[in-house]
């Protein structure tokens, strides 16, 4: 509905006939602004599109608006059903000024394959000295030549895109997102001819890491105005990158976070005036041995589902409490039951700290899918997850049997190939296991020297040890999967097992992140920080970092001083 005309007086009435007569157009005097370039045209966040919609104004005496100016061509955009022309909605530049050209070294293509389309708005240049490591690393069934191969099939779909004229499209840029990527904004270059630049003489002119070094160095010295970076996960390459002056970067996409502090602990102390804050709308209640509170405030923002919170105040009750569930300003807590006291051991095991505490209300909570626990050497972590998985698998049949399994990365050199089949082979990997049972076997005090022998055969037999190399394409079923040395494996390698799980599993990942003895993995990049990044605040998983250890006043010391 048009708008009425503005009153000509202050404090007159309009009559009724006046809501049925429109305003005539405004005639904007303000200054014209400067052309906008291309990325200002097509911000999303703008809605002053008076130049580019005329309205018709119905009534006779008013004035026509005038005509719109033509957009330029690289604004065109295609008409919405309503007939109105809508700008592009391109995505913006995170900075000012032209794309950076990076040049990809080969380690990179073969550590992540789907790199190439992680660069945003900026280009890609792949050297022939690429594309040739790619080609001698292709052949095998390692992990790194089944990503030299995917590498080629995104190389190939790119190529095929492009179509006719392949040489033109190669010195002008093949666009990235052509296959589907569409966040990859930037465009694919090739080196199709050869590039003679001449390297200080302490550096071999025949090795593939010294040529990608000269191309980096060419292709500054061709485009002097823009920023031209070598990306390599190799270390020693990008120290003789800088050592010439070239600027050369790590690559980050892999990484889940920057610092390993900040990785989510699962475990949030409450501040002293928690209760004076938030407990004025409070409502309690109990139920099956449980107390709920369903408090509000500026903390329940803040929280996530399955975190632990905890209020310990002197001469006061403690407050150790887990979130059920978060409903717009509202958060429910649910207190816990202690697993420090021995009427509520686990197979024998009891908490020893509050951290403990919180992992065995994990374990034991039949909702909860999957578990991620880390922490220090000695914490235990393998431990208390064996005695949850068997008090489960043998007192109340929820499972039918555990698995256990981990990566075998050898700490030194390898000793070579063990004997016997897949049991026998993963044993010298399992001493951990072996230690543990051995622990929960002195725990049953009353059966004398041939039950704990009959005991200790009974719980071998619902324990089955696999190998991460036959996982592929099996399915578990109402299983407990213990998965141990966490930390040594990658985010794909995690993916791979977590979804082998089937209706009725409970996975289980350990890990210390201190510890990781796979080549090219860190605390940001492993696929325990992956996971516990990803499953964090979903209903049905839960994470706890433990604290401190309780193996040994010794074992605690040197985590400490070592």
């Amino acid at each position: 509905m048009p708008l009425p005309k503005p009153p000509v007086k202050k404090a007159s009435l309009l009559r009724a006939a006046d809501f049925e007569t429109p305003a005539a157009p405004r005639r904007d005097k303000r200054a014209p602004k400067p052309a906008a370039g291309p990325a200002d045209r097509a911000s999303p966040g703008s809605f002053d599109d008076r130049s580019a919609v005329a309205v018709a104004a119905p009534a006779p005496p008013a004035p026509a608006p005038p005509a719109p100016a033509p957009a330029p061509p690289a604004a065109a955009a295609p008409a919405s059903a309503n007939g109105v022309k809508e700008r592009p909605r391109a995505r913006p530049r995170r900075d000012n000024g032209p794309a950076k050209l990076f040049v990809l070294d080969t380690n990179v293509l073969m550590h992540d394959p789907v790199s190439l389309f992680r660069f945003d708005e900026h280009d890609v240049f792949l050297p022939m000295t690429t594309l040739e490591e790619l080609d001698n690393h292709k052949k095998g069934l390692s992990e790194v030549a089944r990503n030299a191969r995917q590498v080629s099939r995104y190389l190939d779909a790119l190529v095929i895109a492009a179509g006719t004229g392949l040489l033109a499209d190669a010195k002008a840029g093949i666009p990235l997102a052509a296959t589907g990527h569409k966040d990859a904004t930037g465009k694919l270059f090739f080196q199709t001819s050869a590039i003679d630049v001449k390297l200080p003489e302490g550096l071999p002119q025949g090795k593939a890491d010294n040529q990608i070094l000269g191309v980096v160095r060419a292709l500054r010295e061709q485009q002097p105005g823009r920023d031209v970076v070598l990306v390599s996960k190799d270390i020693n390459m990008r120290v003789k990158a800088r050592a010439l002056g070239l600027p050369a970067e790590d690559y980050f996409n892999d990484k889940t976070l920057e610092d390993g502090d900040l990785l989510y602990t699962g475990v949030l102390p409450l501040p002293a005036d928690f209760w004076e804050r938030h407990g004025k709308t409070m409502e309690s209640w109990s139920q099956g041995g449980h107390t709920f509170y369903r408090v509000s405030g500026p903390l329940v923002p803040a929280l996530l589902i399955n975190q632990f919170v905890y209020l310990e105040t002197p001469g006061t009750a403690p407050l150790h409490a887990r979130v059920t569930e978060i409903t717009g300003k509202t958060a429910v807590l649910k207190t816990l039951r202690d697993y420090s006291h021995a009427k509520n051991a686990v197979w024998g095991v009891s908490a020893r700290n509050r951290e403990q505490n919180f992992a065995l209300n994990l374990l034991m909570d039949p909702e909860c899918d999957f578990i991620t626990l880390t922490g220090t050497a000695g914490s235990g972590k393998t431990l208390m997850s064996l005695a949850a998985g068997l008090a489960q698998v043998l007192d109340d049949r929820r499972y039918s049997e555990i698995i256990v399994t981990r990566v075998t990365v050898p700490v030194g050199e390898d000793i070579g190939f063990l004997p016997g089949d897949e049991q026998e082979k993963m044993g010298p990997w399992m001493g951990a296991l072996d230690d543990n049972l051995e622990v929960l076997a002195r725990t049953d005090t009353a059966a004398g020297e041939w039950g704990r022998a009959a005991t200790n055969d009974l719980v071998r037999s619902k324990i089955k040890i696999k190998s991460l190399n036959f996982m592929r394409g099996r399915t578990f079923l109402a299983k407990f999967v213990i998965i141990d040395e966490a930390q040594n494996l990658s985010p794909k390698q995690m993916k791979t097992l977590i979804t082998r799980a089937g209706p009725g599993t409970k996975i289980v990942c350990l890990g210390n992140l201190a510890q990781i003895d796979t080549p090219y993995l860190t605390e940001g990049s492993s696929g325990l920080t992956y996971a516990v990044d990803r499953f964090k605040g979903w209903p049905h998983g839960g994470h706890v970092m433990l604290a401190r250890g309780e193996r040994s006043r010794l074992a605690d010391f040197a985590s400490e001083v070592l």
